[in-house]
């Protein structure tokens, strides 16, 4: 196994880093638009009072983000998870390979974790100030099993939306902008109940660079769960209306499969066969 590892490491270093890069640069995003619209020293916060608009905001900001580094060259490159429920359920629907998985899921935290770091080595008094908190992600007053229940509702709708999506040739290019807006919608109105993470790593990374655990198990158990569950209701959906057949299953957050170069369908084999003897390929 840790020969696999390593092999797949010296062929795709180059992909696992663009996942690194992709989540440290939303950290960064979500770090620098926290910190300048919340933050009393700048004038956003006393000009907006109202925590909802400021929020909105911030969800604008986040979702143009994610948009941008899902159809950037390097995102279209690794397929943009930026998340390892999103890389755990395209595992467990056969798009991508456990070694790849592995990789992807520890640069996701890696490159999260720096992209907060950043700031705590060079704007510690923004960073750290209790409106931005190194924003993290915790629990609202509604307590720990409303934030759990919610963070699987959120992981659940996203994972669809994508594959739904991703999956319909007319829908397909917009994906990418889908998920987007959903950023936007969820930051503005869910942020107060579960803190919206929807991603374990990006919850870790403001974790531990604050040193500040409240509830983050539920930041793993809600996303991964929610998305993993959305994967199989997807996947029993599509086969049954495919003559069992799922190798035809399209899954880019930007809708297109581009020079991924991780991407691959690793079975069911007989239907693997089945596929190459039509194809030819």
């Amino acid at each position: 196994m840790i020969k696999k590892l390593l092999t797949s490491f010296h062929k795709n270093w180059k992909i696992y880093l663009i996942e690194a890069w992709a989540l440290g640069m939303f950290m960064v995003s979500a770090s620098l638009f926290v910190i300048i619209i919340e933050h009393p020293s700048f004038p956003i916060r006393h000009l907006i009072p109202a925590a909802i608009l400021r929020r909105l905001l911030i969800g604008l900001a986040m979702g143009i983000t994610a948009v941008l580094l899902i159809y950037s060259g390097w995102g279209k490159r690794s397929g943009a998870h930026m998340n390892p429920a999103v890389t755990l359920t395209f595992l467990t629907l056969n798009r991508i390979s456990g070694v790849d998985a592995f990789w992807y899921i520890t640069f996701q935290f890696l490159g999260g974790y720096l992209g907060v770091l950043i700031f705590r080595w060079t704007l510690f008094n923004y960073i750290s100030n209790p409106t931005v908190n190194y924003i993290i992600t915790v629990p609202g007053q509604q307590g720990l099993w409303v934030a759990l229940i919610l963070e699987f509702l959120l992981s659940f709708i996203v994972i669809l939306t994508v594959l739904f999506s991703s999956n319909s040739i007319k829908a397909a290019p917009y994906t990418g902008y889908f998920v987007g807006l959903l950023l936007v919608l969820f930051i503005a109105f869910e942020a107060p109940f579960s803190g919206m993470s929807i991603n374990p790593a990006r919850t870790f990374s403001s974790a531990l660079a604050a040193n500040q655990w409240n509830g983050w198990w539920l930041y793993f158990i809600g996303p991964v769960s929610g998305m993993l569950f959305g994967g199989y209701l997807y996947r029993a959906n599509f086969r049954s209306k495919n003559n069992g057949n799922c190798t035809t299953m399209n899954m880019h957050l930007s809708g297109y499969k581009y020079d991924c170069v991780t991407y691959e369908v690793t079975g069911p084999k007989h239907l693997l066969l089945k596929e190459t003897n039509k194809t030819g390929k």
